[in-house]
Formats: C-alpha cells, structure tokens, sequence
C-alpha cells in the first residue's frame, strides 16, 4: 500500500485520467474530490462490498429459483 501525506487542496494522480483532491478536512475526517472518466465506477468500499455480495449470492442461484421467479413474474 503506497501512503501519501497531502495538504488541503493538493492532489493524487492515477494514470492518466483520475485525479483525488483534497477538498476539506473537519477534525478526523476528509472530504476527497474525485475526477475520473463517466464510465470508471466509484463507490464507497462499503457499498462496492455490498454489491459483490449480491453478485456472488445472484451467481449461486439455481435454475430452480430463477425459474420460480419467472414463473411468479409471468403470473402477475
């Protein structure tokens, strides 16, 4: 892991294309601005953790379950 020290207003570039700034910092906590491309996908770690976990529970699914669900979907 690198660590990096930055003061309010200084920056961390990835690639190209991704830029973090330091927007404010209030007692323990940061603000950070992200410039990234549209399409590059950026989510707090708690929330991308959430959506791998659905993933993988939605890619353990058995045919019978996804056949239940078309079923109750078409019955309504």
């Amino acid at each position: 892991m690198l660590v990096l020290t930055r003061k309010l207003g200084e920056s961390i570039a990835i690639d190209d294309n991704i830029k973090i700034v330091v927007v404010q910092i209030k007692g323990k906590q940061v603000r950070l601005g992200i410039k990234a491309p549209k399409e590059t996908k950026i989510h707090r770690e708690e929330v991308y953790q959430a959506i791998q976990d659905q993933n993988t529970e939605a890619a353990q699914s058995s045919p019978i379950d996804i056949a239940q669900l078309n079923d109750a979907l078409t019955k309504k």
